[in-house]
């Protein structure tokens, strides 16, 4: 039995380490997508059973993505394996090149990500009633999957409805990226799909994205978050929980890093406070928060311990390379309650 699926594409990250893409002569090579992120951190960390849905091209690249995926516990059966045509004119597998960045010189990346195998699932494709008859108790999927193609959209929408139908907690997280809806209307077609799709959800990750009249308008100061997040609960009435990080970036390798969130029952909470966070890498730290915050929803802690998990998961996901965690429920446990970073012998 599954506890989490998500939706999303699953690609394969190039990571020149401390140097750059465009003098590298090699890479460590990661397996990462926002979606599945937060399903590979619910499994390795949390011990919750997880699935993803996504599409990859039947080729050796597609196997190594699938290898990777295995090798972080995720369920790999409700994978689509679409036929090779041996150039990748009609379905080929993400590629994703990331620069973690150092101090002035911010992270970097270059996804090569268009026609792939997961931008051209359609309705139909995916027999959700099946999916979530299981056992299912949380779906989760995103504005980077949604954004992938026009068919995308639709497909969220089917698979957050179903999940519905079946009493399913659904969430939802904005993630907005500007190069998947260049040249596609935009951060005003970003807006209006987000809004389509997160009316959908119990809980919205990385609510303030839909603050404003499009992704990334304000610049919202630690003193308006409350009342941010109270204009977005009168967009969405139905959500139960809105959530989100909150980041000032100093430099890349020095964030200050924190958290908020709204339910009806609580009203407004803040979560712990880590300024001057060291940071190795913090591509997945949005994702490492999701899962933690799911993790305490699910174990049903209330909101302000689930915003712990969060906050705390997100934080040592910035403490090791690559998309993933890497952290133990142990080390979760101890930030929260305090713990330094004094060697364990």
């Amino acid at each position: 039995m599954i506890d989490v699926v998500a939706l999303g594409e699953v690609m394969l990250r190039f990571d020149p380490g401390e140097g750059r893409i465009r003098t590298a002569r090699s890479f460590q090579v990661w397996e990462g997508g926002g979606e599945y992120n937060v399903v590979r951190g619910l499994r390795r960390c949390f011990g919750l059973r997880t699935a993803v849905v996504t599409a990859l091209a039947d080729n050796a690249v597609g196997r190594l993505v699938e290898d990777l995926i295995l090798q972080g516990g995720v369920d790999t059966s409700l994978i689509r394996w679409v036929p090779d045509d041996g150039i990748g004119r009609t379905a080929r597998n993400g590629l994703n090149f990331v620069e973690r960045g150092y101090g002035i010189r911010g992270a970097l990346g270059v996804s090569d990500r268009a026609h792939t195998a997961v931008s051209q699932l359609r309705k139909g494709d995916v027999d959700w009633d099946t999916v979530f008859s299981a056992g299912v108790r949380w779906f989760h999927t995103g504005g980077i999957f949604a954004g992938l193609s026009d068919t995308t959209v639709d497909v969220a929408d089917e698979a957050m409805a179903a999940a519905r139908r079946h009493d399913v907690t659904v969430s939802y997280d904005p993630n907005h990226r500007p190069s998947l809806w260049a040249g596609r209307g935009g951060a005003d077609r970003a807006r209006e799909v987000d809004l389509r799709l997160a009316r959908h959800a119990d809980v919205v990750v990385g609510a303030l994205g839909l603050a404003g009249t499009y992704p990334g308008q304000a610049r919202i100061g630690a003193g308006e978050v409350a009342d941010a997040l109270a204009e977005v609960s009168g967009l969405l009435p139905e959500a139960k929980v809105l959530a989100t990080t909150l980041r000032e970036v100093p430099s890349a390798g020095v964030n200050d890093w924190s958290s908020a969130a709204w339910s009806a029952e609580t009203g407004f909470v803040t979560g712990p406070r880590m300024p001057g966070l060291q940071v190795l890498d913090r591509i997945g730290s949005g994702d490492g928060f999701a899962a933690g915050l799911i993790h305490g929803l699910l174990s049903g802690t209330g909101l302000e311990r689930a915003l712990a998990y969060g906050t705390a998961h997100g934080a040592l996901t910035m403490t090791t390379p690559g998309d993933v965690s890497m952290a133990t429920l142990a080390e979760v446990d101890a930030l929260i309650a305090g713990g330094s970073a004094h060697v364990r012998r």
